[in-house]
């Protein structure tokens, strides 16, 4: 009978994940994926409903176009400036001649890769403090790390507009102790999105970092020091090697969300600043084209896909 029980216990553990993924992963991304295979209407919602039941599905599978997913490859053909036989004519708007979505996407990748960078020269030398820092404290140092969530995200950023802008506390610091001579502007540029992006999602690089580090071993750093090893060698040769599980994790955590930010980039990046997030809202909501702007979201997963894939197969090979 504990036999029994304890299978059954065991499978349900096992189901509560997998249910999770199922009705908050799986069944949006099918609804997801089914409105973008949908024509744009003047309704609401603003679309043609497609695959109405499974004899609807059978009927018209052969009937699928792949509009939405031609134009993006249109308007990635576009940006890459090849293929213009291709993409002619079937669109009101030449995406050809304007390539807004392929810009949105290189941009958010690049804005994501650049953020993760430096939130990884950020977070980890804040790690390696708090893993070398005496065991009575880091506690406390962790709860400090954690402390901004306390607060809520949005009051969070909008904080940041009263630091940077060009009559805020920076410019105020700089202009007394006479470092620049006229206001900096930060504000509404890349750079102002940097910062609040490093800043909103430091813990999520600095956690990782630690957990990988506080593992560490310190015998084998003072064995390399024994031997003649200077302790910037014994660092590149011991400890970052050690700590690349963290590394990665960290910035699989940091560069996933940072490529579909919103709030961040249109608070302090301004119009100026292209990203994928402002991208999709824009088309729900301004252009109401609800099936180009779900298969921007389609493609964007499978881009964000990828990595974790290959992440998790490196830990698998790892682990073997």
């Amino acid at each position: 009978m504990r036999r029994i029980f304890s299978a059954i216990a065991s499978r349900v553990v096992i189901a509560v994940p997998y249910a999770w993924l199922l009705f908050f992963f799986l069944i949006p991304f099918v609804i997801v994926f089914k409105i973008s295979l949908s024509d744009l209407a003047i309704s609401m919602p603003p679309y043609t409903p497609a695959l109405e039941g499974l004899r609807d599905f059978f009927a018209r599978l052969s009937e699928f176009d792949l509009e939405n997913y031609h134009l993006l490859m249109c308007d990635l053909l576009g940006y890459i400036g090849i293929g213009a036989d291709l993409c002619q004519g079937g669109f009101s708007i030449d995406f050809f001649e304007r390539p807004y979505l392929s810009v949105a996407y290189f941009s958010s990748l690049k804005i994501a890769a650049v953020s993760t960078f430096l939130t990884l020269l950020v977070g980890y030398p804040v790690a390696y403090a708090m893993a070398r820092a005496p065991q009575s404290m880091r506690p406390t140092l962790l709860m400090l790390v954690i402390l901004p969530f306390w607060t809520s995200f949005l009051i969070r950023v909008y904080a940041w507009i009263g630091i940077l802008k060009p009559e805020g506390l920076l410019n105020q610091l700089l202009l007394n102790i006479g470092l620049v001579n006229e206001p900096l502007v930060i504000m509404n540029t890349n750079t102002a999105v940097y910062i609040g992006i490093v800043y909103s999602y430091l813990p999520f690089m600095v956690l990782p970092l630690y957990s990988a580090l506080e593992k560490l071993d310190h015998s084998l750093i003072e064995a390399a020091q024994d031997l003649g090893c200077r302790p910037l060698s014994a660092f590149w040769k011991i400890t970052f090697p050690l700590s690349l599980p963290g590394v990665v994790a960290g910035c699989l955590l940091v560069f996933i969300p940072a490529v579909g930010e919103f709030v961040i980039p249109d608070l302090l990046g301004g119009s100026r600043t292209l990203m994928i997030g402002k991208t999709l809202w824009s088309e729900f909501f301004n252009n109401r084209d609800w099936p180009l702007a779900s298969a921007v979201a389609i493609i964007l997963l499978l881009i964000l896909v990828v990595p974790i894939v290959l992440f998790q197969r490196a830990q698998a090979r790892a682990q073997e």
